[in-house]
């Protein structure tokens, strides 16, 4: 006899909850019509649903997005790095404390090396049928930043390999909730046969059909619910194994009805959020202005604010970081939050003058800075000019008509190419392709979990306790 197990998943929702009344009402209607045909429905998120660029989620340290898991009575989720690195360790360790669903993550552990009390390596349905399937959860291999924060964060392949060993002989199907991306996800069905079914996230792929890779059915579903995934299992429930699996994804912009209920709760719980981010952080003793490509007041405030808090020689970043010019007065944390979203970090690399050199001179390009950039914990618009502090950059128009880096120097001292600088900046630049340079340096310190916001905080109220 065959029947049908269907599965619906999320992906880096990333807090945009702009699609979540329509996603409710979608999953809902789906729920009430797979009960009618006695069809089994699992709900599974993978990670990345708690942004703390929205507001809301900043305010309830990411509890509101549990509620909204609960409120759906999703099966089980894993996390993302924006749970696991963008909050603080007892803040993490408190996220999940009222969830109604399992998280199954099995390559997390405590300082200590024992799994937190919020985690489970994995979870087994047992269906209708009898047919028992274990759900897996593993999330990106950060182990620098999880380190700081207080966590140990294991290899992923070497927890899938412990994992699957423990369960393989205790259920007929496999399926793995994957944070790491599409291509460890396709080295993962390459390599670990006993893996039916890959649903994935991190690297926002959509994959309208799924693809098949060694008879394992790889899915994923984008970002910010764009889209809802799908996946039906046509399982004989004699022999207890997939006869056919198929994957697809609905698009919820198209999707007309929405939940009032949903869209009732989002708003009280911004009035609310709205509240707690009215604290009252510092003072701005002046208007302080934003110009993303001409020299500006207050990205150079926040360079100031990097070099002392990492204690670096120098410091440097983009004023793309800063969406919004301050006005004189008092700054609550919805006014920072607004201006700096982003879950950046701030850091110091150690860097040989020459390479050093050639960093500003490609900050200084104009194509780095009008590019518009996506992910990294950019939350902005443009990158936007570099702003240095302790660092003098000399331009000239040359021929072609362009300004042209001519002349650098450090603290009032010409930059020496084999000389070691400490510079402060922030973890952005660290990762992937934008400044390659810093990402290669051997020598990095990341300080967790302040975030850029946390120094302006910190800066302006530094400067207002001067008054």
């Amino acid at each position: 006899m065959l029947e049908t197990v269907h599965l619906y998943h999320t992906n880096d929702l990333h807090s945009h909850f702009e699609n979540w009344p329509s996603i409710v009402q979608f999953l809902k209607t789906k729920k009430a019509y797979h009960a009618e045909q006695q069809e089994q429905m699992i709900l599974l998120d993978i990670g990345d649903h708690a942004d703390r660029f929205h507001p809301i989620t900043e305010a309830t340290k990411g509890k509101a997005n549990v509620h909204l898991l609960n409120h759906l009575q999703y099966d089980a989720v894993t996390i993302g790095n924006n749970e696991g690195i963008t909050f603080s360790h007892d803040d993490l360790d408190m996220l999940y404390e009222d969830a109604q669903f399992p998280v199954i993550l099995s390559n997390l552990y405590t300082e200590l090396g024992e799994r937190p009390k919020w985690v489970v390596p994995y979870h087994i349905l047992t269906l209708h049928n009898g047919t028992k399937i274990a759900l897996l959860g593993v999330t990106v291999f950060y182990e620098k930043f999880y380190e700081l924060l207080g966590w140990k964060v294991k290899d992923p392949f070497q927890s899938l390999t412990e994992t699957i060993h423990q369960v393989k002989d205790q259920v007929d199907i496999i399926v793995l909730m994957s944070h790491l991306g599409i291509s460890d996800d396709e080295i993962i069905a390459n390599e670990f046969p006993d893996i039916d079914v890959i649903i994935g996230g991190h690297t926002h792929h959509v994959l309208p059909e799924g693809k098949e890779i060694n008879q394992t059915l790889i899915a994923g579903a984008g970002k910010y619910g764009r889209y809802i995934g799908h996946i039906s299992l046509t399982i004989d429930t004699e022999e207890k194994k997939i006869m056919t699996h198929k994957a697809s994804v609905y698009p919820m912009d198209h999707e007309k009805e929405v939940c009032e209920e949903t869209v009732q709760w989002l708003q009280q719980t911004s009035l609310a959020s709205d509240q707690i981010l009215s604290e009252v952080v510092g003072t701005s003793r002046e208007n302080l202005s934003l110009d993303w490509f001409q020299d500006s007041t207050f990205p150079k405030l926040l360079v100031q604010a990097i070099k002392e808090w990492c204690d670096g020689e120098v410091a440097m970043v983009n004023s793309g970081i800063i969406l919004e010019p301050l006005q004189k007065g008092p700054v609550t944390r919805k006014d920072l939050h607004r201006i700096c979203p982003h879950p950046i970090n701030p850091c110091k690399v150690f860097l040989k003058g020459d390479v050093l050199k050639e960093v500003i001179v490609q900050s200084r390009d104009e194509n780095m800075e009008q590019l518009k950039l996506k992910g990294l914990g950019f939350r902005g618009k443009v990158m936007g000019r570099m702003v240095f502090d302790g660092i003098d950059v000399r331009m000239k128009v040359l021929q072609d008509g362009k300004e042209h880096v001519t002349d650098i120097f450090i603290n009032g001292e010409k930059i020496q190419a084999d000389r070691i600088y400490a510079v402060a900046t922030i973890d952005m630049f660290t990762l992937g392709p934008l400044y390659p340079e810093i990402g290669y340096a051997e020598k990095k310190i990341f300080y967790m979990p302040e975030l850029l916001r946390d120094l302006l905080a910190w800066k302006l109220g530094k400067k207002s306790t001067k008054l």
